[in-house]
């Protein structure tokens, strides 16, 4: 009787009422969505933040992030992180926090895992490179580009373009209300002003910066970019290197994943604090006075974000700014502008998905757009192409 009981799938409803009963309440409820543009059937089993995870880890632009790097190119390494593990890490810490803070999981996995689908091919110098080939032609923000994937790039379902995500989840992707105003400019959706993001939303952006900054140190110390003698500089890695004191016998690697494993354990105990803190200080008890606060309530300690602030100085001066990063970060560059010029001198170069969009969105946008959906991988290949004369095109 008990193992029929269990095969039984729950209803949608039970997994709303149980939302309500556990989440806080100044959680965002699912049966409390403002629900999605175009009109859908709710689904018997699945909560429609759930509905949004899944489709965002079926849709391409996720599969796509396996072969779009962080810090370091793709072809410099296999063992280095991607845009995917780094979103399956971030992923894994925001659940934790989102948890202990009694916050709606699903809409923070929702958030995390479709906050990167903007990132343009080779990291940060990707992005830097085509803000600066658009910044005449509407810009480029990779938060701005992972809602127009989730709103219109992806074509999965016949009755309308884009993934069509709950309200909820589409605002969740913008950290600051800033960009409220840019979407709206671009005709990206109508959107209610607010002066600080969710909770939901706050603890994807830090938790975003847990996951990047200890993989970056881990990923730095493989690569030898930074070393364990220059990292002991850092009073906060210091610490927690004493603390974790192994014999000389364990390997280096088992030895550094012990220090990060202390390290990502540590900020994420003093966010839950600090954050719980205030909390209660700011006596919200609704979502709706949450986005109208004006500040962060998802922080870390005074101490802690001091602490940070200098090993995220350490990791400027001697990881992103190590020669060998300068040299991928500048390469990188021009692969990006030398291609985009390439397909705007001949449109008809794109493939014809693209060409259809071209008299209604204009070139710039249509080809920012084929760009930043690109893997590092497929932009190395189509600028062999178009650049190395014996390479089949």
């Amino acid at each position: 009787m008990q193992s029929l009981r269990l095969s039984i799938p729950v209803p949608r409803r039970l997994l709303e009422e149980e939302e309500k009963r556990w989440l806080a309440p100044y959680a965002i409820k699912s049966a409390s969505s403002r629900g999605r543009a175009y009109p859908e059937k709710e689904h018997p089993y699945r909560t429609a933040f759930q509905r949004d995870r899944d489709r965002i880890i079926h849709s391409s632009a996720f599969r796509r992030l396996e072969y779009k790097t962080q810090v370091f190119v793709n072809h410099e390494g296999d063992y280095y992180r991607t845009r995917l593990t780094h979103s399956l890490e971030a992923n894994q810490i925001a659940r934790v926090i989102a948890t202990a803070l009694r916050l709606n999981v699903d809409l923070v996995e929702t958030i995390t895992l479709s906050h990167d689908l903007g990132h343009p091919p080779f990291g940060h110098a990707g992005e830097d490179e085509l803000r600066d080939l658009m910044k005449d032609r509407g810009g480029f923000d990779h938060n701005l580009q992972s809602l127009r994937i989730v709103d219109y790039l992806e074509k999965k379902y016949p009755a309308f373009r884009g993934l069509n995500l709950t309200y909820e989840s589409r605002v969740g992707l913008f950290k600051h209300p800033e960009l409220l105003k840019t979407a709206e400019e671009r005709g990206m959706g109508t959107f209610e002003p607010f002066r600080s993001p969710s909770l939901e939303s706050q603890v994807v952006d830090l938790s975003d910066e847990i996951a990047y900054d200890n993989h970056d140190i881990d990923d730095g110390l493989a690569s030898g970019l930074i070393s364990e003698n220059e990292l002991r500089e850092v009073p906060l890695w210091k610490r927690l290197r004493e603390k974790t004191s192994l014999p000389k016998s364990i390997s280096l690697e088992v030895q550094r994943y012990q220090v990060i494993r202390e390290l990502i354990n540590l900020e994420v105990t003093d966010l839950i604090r600090q954050s719980r803190k205030n909390i209660l200080k700011a006596r919200v008890r609704s979502p709706g006075e949450v986005t109208r606060l004006g500040r962060f309530l998802i922080a870390f300690s005074p101490a802690l974000f001091k602490k940070r602030g200098e090993l995220r100085a350490f990791l400027k001066d001697k990881l992103y700014k190590h020669y060998r990063v300068v040299r991928m970060t500048d390469k990188a560059r021009r692969f990006v502008r030398a291609l985009f010029q390439a397909y705007l001198a001949r449109p008809e170069q794109l493939p014809p998905g693209s060409q259809r969009r071209l008299k209604t969105e204009g070139p710039h946008r249509v080809i920012c757009d084929y760009l930043a959906g690109m893997t590092d991988r497929y932009a190395q290949d189509e600028y062999k192409k178009f650049f190395e004369p014996y390479e089949k095109v």
